[in-house]
């Protein structure tokens, strides 16, 4: 990891320099992430994070470093891994406008990558918002991380209000892998909320996928053509400090031009902020496909928790 120490530290000026002066000036803070993940096809996923943040204001604004601790299981087969990222996020609590960049360099299997999750997020006018996104990780499959194969994702997605009860979400986007793959990505969500002050909606989902390049060799799911249709209720609320959601949908996809198989969907997170901690909670459970076929199921746990000094 040494030799990549001077890309770190250019990224951590990098961001450093473009914190605006706008931003709140907060408190240090230090704490950790854990998260956990398992499927169908007896693949894990464990990390541990410790982090450090020279400027904390709250968990989406943020700025300073985290160190995390990887370890990959399926059956006989085992791989650790280490990540050093810096990381800077000036995210609106409420509107959720502003930028967020976390890079830094991931080590496993004596391969190194640079990687990123980054997105910025502005409100054009009252109905209409824009998201930039950029994403370059590791895909986390047994014979990827053998061979290091990894994916950088970037794409755009748009929010229109159309009345006060009825929201538009699309997203376009392309991925490319190591490989030489490139997938075409476009999404859509229509939200209706029957009544502005129970955060309640009804939601319709679809989503779509094509891969340019059928043979990966196994390294991952790789269909030429994949789509999916969802309903989803969604569910806001606000306690106190405690800000909680939960998303649970059923649904349809087709692989390829196979028959129609069903899919489900929940998610849930909770989160909370005093002056003397910030936590944030989620989990979720996905039945979709994979290898295997149609039934592949997909869960996972993530925490995280920051404490002010």
């Amino acid at each position: 990891m040494k030799k990549m120490a001077p890309l770190v530290i250019l990224l951590a000026s990098s961001i450093a320099s473009h914190a605006t002066a706008a931003e709140t000036a907060g408190s240090k803070a230090a704490g950790g992430t854990l998260y956990f993940s398992s499927d169908s096809e007896k693949f894990t996923s464990r990390r541990t994070g410790v982090d450090f943040m020279t400027n904390f204001s709250h968990l989406d604004g943020k700025t300073g470093v985290r160190y995390t601790d990887y370890y990959f299981e399926k059956n006989n087969w085992s791989r650790q891994g280490q990540q050093l990222n810096i990381m800077h996020a000036n995210v609106d609590k409420v509107t959720r406008d502003g930028w967020m960049i976390d890079a830094g360099l991931f080590r496993q299997n004596a391969h190194d990558l640079v990687t990123l999750n980054s997105s910025y997020r502005k409100t054009l006018r009252p109905q209409v918002a824009v998201e930039l996104f950029a994403t370059r990780d590791y895909i986390e499959t047994a014979t990827a991380l053998d061979n290091g194969s990894y994916f950088n994702f970037a794409g755009a997605s748009a929010d229109f209000i159309v009345t006060p009860k009825i929201t538009v979400i699309g997203l376009l986007g392309q991925q490319s892998f190591s490989d030489g793959n490139r997938r075409n990505h476009a999404r859509t969500r229509l939200i209706y909320q029957p009544n502005l002050d129970l955060g309640l909606t009804l939601q319709a989902r679809y989503r779509y996928f094509d891969s340019s390049k059928s043979d990966v060799g196994g390294a991952y799911f790789n269909p030429d053509r994949y789509d999916e249709s969802m309903l989803a209720v969604g569910w806001r609320q606000r306690t106190g400090n405690w800000r909680t959601n939960l998303t649970a949908g059923i649904g349809t996809q087709q692989i390829n031009s196979d028959p129609h198989s069903s899919t489900q969907l929940l998610e849930a997170g909770a989160e909370k902020q005093e002056r003397s901690y910030a936590v944030r909670v989620r989990g979720g459970y996905s039945r979709s496909a994979s290898f295997g076929g149609p039934d592949y199921r997909y869960s996972y746990v993530s925490s995280e928790l920051l404490i002010p000094f």
